[in-house]
């Protein structure tokens, strides 16, 4: 079960990167989305003929194998079969199967595999304040987009990459429409929902940023690196900068910057800057960021106060170690001194009686 739900993932990927060349925006800060992916594959595979993968923000909530038509939630110990209408589930089930074998009717070349793969996504919004955001949908087939639906502002933009006649592609737009307005959209809002109840605590879990802001020096460019670093926060959403004499420094200046996931549910941002040895004493550098409804600013310590306050730390550190050896060899000295006065005097007391003993003999004699 672990396996295919790797692999489906997998699959889904190459769907879920196009979103954000056709004017998909990520949900901003306090707004929740849900994404709904499903993957087709027709063909001798290892894997579900028909599986689902749902995603609530940023937790993978359940997993669907059509195998056994079972549902398996992720991260909740209680089922979550409740979730769907199961009306809902077989008209949806009955569109990617039907569309799947309309694309392969369009498909004009040939597979030595005979292996294909039909993918859906579906994504909707709801803002901060409970009214609903954008929705896009896509449709891939062999890791091709072929339909693409976009909701925002109250307009719905449709694009369809087939080659067929625009009397083919009008009647399709219209079907594409009627099948979001109708089915999709009632239901990823529905379910989007139930999900918010559902998975309250996770969804609205907040945990603040460890933040800090170093440099380092950099040999090759003769200078500083200096970086901004958050970590442990959740939820994703932060505005991370750096500012150079209270001015955010240009976006083509920094590396980095993109949100990395932690092992804990939490993520991470570095954003960094390359300066040269002589800007680090002629500006001040401060790590800006705002997660939720706090603000932080971080100084940057001058590198070559700092260098000094380490050559002097360095220099006393020494001074100590040679003090402690110098009276640890004085002692060692002074108690040798005293060990060997006692064996003298000794020798002297001992030697005594021989020599008297030796001239009371004499005088005998």
């Amino acid at each position: 079960m672990q396996c295919k739900f790797t692999d489906s993932l997998v699959l889904i990927f190459s769907l879920v990167f196009p979103l954000a060349s056709y004017g998909y925006s990520p949900p901003v800060s306090g707004s929740h989305s849900i994404r709904m992916f499903a993957t087709y594959i027709k063909g001798k595979t290892p894997f579900p003929e028909l599986s689902g993968v749902v995603m609530l923000d940023d937790i993978r909530v359940l997993y669907y194998n059509g195998v056994t038509d079972s549902f398996l939630a992720r991260g909740n110990t209680t089922a979550e079969d409740d979730v769907f209408d199961p009306d809902d589930l077989e008209n949806i089930k009955g569109f990617i199967k039907s569309e799947f074998s309309f694309l392969n009717a369009q498909n004009t070349f040939t597979k030595t595999d005979g292996i294909f793969v039909s993918q859906i996504l579906a994504m909707c919004e709801l803002k901060d304040d409970g009214e609903p955001g954008q929705m896009i949908g896509q449709d891939a087939f062999e890791r091709l987009t072929i339909f693409t639906v976009l909701y925002a502002d109250n307009k719905c933009t449709i694009d369809i990459n087939l080659n067929i006649s625009q009397e083919q592609k009008e009647k399709i737009i219209e079907g594409v429409k009627n099948y979001y307005r109708n089915l999709i959209q009632p239901f990823c809002y529905k379910t989007l929902k139930v999900y918010l109840k559902k998975r309250k605590d996770q969804v609205n879990r907040k945990v603040e940023p460890k933040v800090r802001i170093f440099h380092k020096a950099n040999l090759d460019f003769g200078g500083f690196r200096v970086s901004c670093l958050a970590t442990g926060f959740y939820p994703r959403h932060i505005n991370l900068t750096l500012l150079r004499d209270g001015q955010p420094v240009s976006d083509h200046e920094f590396t980095g910057g993109d949100l990395l996931p932690n092992g804990d549910g939490t993520y991470q941002m570095r954003k960094s800057l390359e300066i040269r040895a002589e800007d680090s004493e002629k500006h001040k550098y401060t790590c800006s960021f705002k997660h939720l409804d706090k603000e932080w600013h971080i100084d940057l310590a001058e590198p070559h106060r700092n260098t000094i306050w380490i050559a002097v730390s360095v220099l006393l550190v020494c001074a100590i170690i040679v003090g402690l050896a110098m009276l640890i060899w004085k002692r060692y000295q002074t108690a040798r001194q005293r060990e060997n006065e006692p064996n003298n005097h000794q020798t002297t007391h001992m030697n005594a009686p021989e020599d008297v003993d030796l001239m009371d003999h004499s005088r005998v004699e």
